[in-house]
C-alpha cells in the first residue's frame, strides 16, 4: 500500500538519496557523468534537502510503500519568471522511482500537488521540463500544461534549455 505525506526533517537523508537516484535514472544517460556529479553534489545532500523541506515558500511531498520512499514533489510559491501569470506557484521537481513509473505514483504526486497549490489561492501552476524529456512533457500535458517559454537549467557546466509549461487551476 502506497502512502502519501509531507516531508519532516527527519526525511531529509532519505529524500537526498531518492533524488539522486530519480535525477540520475532520468538524466544520467544522457549527459556527461561531471555535469551528473556536480549538479547532484550540489542539489541532493541531506542538508540541501532538509532546507528545502524547512522552506516557509514550499512543501514536499513524499509518496512511500511499506517503509520506503518511491516518489517526491517539490513545490514553491516564489515569484514565478515574468513569462508566468502572477499567480503561479512552481512544481520544482516530481520524480518517481523507475520501478515505480506507470503504477499511477506520478499522476497522485501531480494531484497532490495541484491541490496543495490551488489551496493556497494560487490560479496556476508552472513547471521547467528539459526539451529532451519527451515521458515527462507528454505526462504534464496530460495535465493541462502548455509550452510558454524556455529558460537555461545549468547541469555542472552544460547549459541545456528547459521549456516552461504552465497550467491555469480550476
Amino acid at each position: 500500500m502506497t502512502r502519501l505525506r509531507l516531508a519532516c526533517q527527519g526525511d531529509a537523508p532519505a529524500l537526498a538519496h531518492l533524488a539522486e537516484v530519480t535525477f540520475r535514472d532520468t538524466f544520467g544517460l544522457a549527459n556527461r557523468d561531471a555535469d551528473m556529479d556536480a549538479h547532484c553534489r550540489e542539489s541532493y545532500r541531506p542538508d540541501r534537502q532538509a532546507e528545502e523541506i524547512a522552506r516557509p515558500d514550499g512543501l514536499t511531498l513524499l509518496c512511500e510503500h511499506e517503509a520506503g520512499l518511491i516518489g517526491f514533489a517539490q513545490l514553491r510559491w516564489q515569484k514565478p519568471p515574468p513569462c508566468m501569470p502572477p499567480s503561479a506557484a512552481e512544481i520544482q521537481r516530481l520524480y518517481v522511482v523507475k520501478a515505480w513509473h506507470g503504477k499511477g505514483i506520478a499522476q497522485t504526486l501531480m494531484h497532490a500537488g495541484l491541490d496543495a497549490i490551488r489551496q493556497r489561492g494560487f490560479q496556476y501552476a508552472w513547471l521547467g521540463v528539459w526539451e529532451h524529456n519527451a515521458r515527462a512533457s507528454a505526462f504534464y500535458r496530460k495535465f493541462g500544461f502548455v509550452a510558454v517559454s524556455e529558460h537555461v537549467f545549468q547541469l555542472g557546466e552544460d547549459p541545456q534549455r528547459d521549456v516552461l509549461m504552465v497550467c491555469p487551476l480550476r
